[in-house]
């Protein structure tokens, strides 16, 4: 899940950017400095938000990845329980065989019912896995709306052409300069943005 929730972070970030990074270039065909937003800029201005920071601090993100954290241990410890009683199903039926307390017929009956309740219990599995993803899924796109809607809003004066998204150890960028940072306000305005919304 922490994946992918950054993937769509780092998506939206950008994806958010396109667009004013588009809308610049169309402007950009006479001179480069028809870019800037402020006399004497040589070109694009340049932003980045740290996923790390947005990861830690933005309270919707941490709310959510909590509640699908909990989604998943609960259905782990679910299926650990059934498989834990089929093992014991099985157990007992082995035992009942060894002392030959079964017969043939009771046996096959006993072997085949064991069969189909492994067989349920792993479309189970596979019906509870897809439920999850969905959930995930469902997740992923709103906190890219929350994104793609804050950053407009955000970069509504056009100051920024790109916003690129950083992660220690996961990002394309080799260099960064600090002051280029814009992580706090960018957190300050998402959490802003989710208070007094119920989900």
């Amino acid at each position: 899940m922490k994946n992918g929730c950054l993937v769509v972070l780092a998506t939206g970030l950008f994806a958010a950017c396109q667009q004013g990074g588009k809308s610049a270039n169309t402007n950009t065909t006479a001179s480069p400095a028809t870019t800037s937003t402020k006399a004497g800029d040589a070109g694009p201005r340049i932003a980045y938000v740290d996923l790390d920071s947005v990861e830690a601090r933005y309270e919707y993100f941490k709310a959510k990845k909590s509640e699908l954290e909990k989604r998943q241990q609960a259905i782990d410890n679910e299926l650990k329980a059934n498989v834990r009683a089929l093992q014991n199903e099985a157990a007992d039926f082995q035992r009942r065989a060894n002392a030959n307390q079964l017969t043939q017929a009771e046996g096959e009956t006993a072997q085949r019912t064991l069969m189909e309740k492994q067989q349920q219990l792993e479309a189970k599995r596979q019906n509870l896995s897809q439920q999850y993803m969905e959930q995930e899924a469902k997740f992923n796109e709103d906190l890219q709306k929350r994104l793609d809607d804050f950053l407009k809003t955000f970069n509504a004066d056009k100051k920024y052409s790109f916003i690129f998204s950083y992660r220690a150890g996961a990002s394309n960028i080799l260099y960064k300069d600090e002051s280029l940072d814009i992580t706090a306000p960018v957190l300050e305005g998402l959490n802003k943005a989710n208070e007094g919304k119920t989900n």
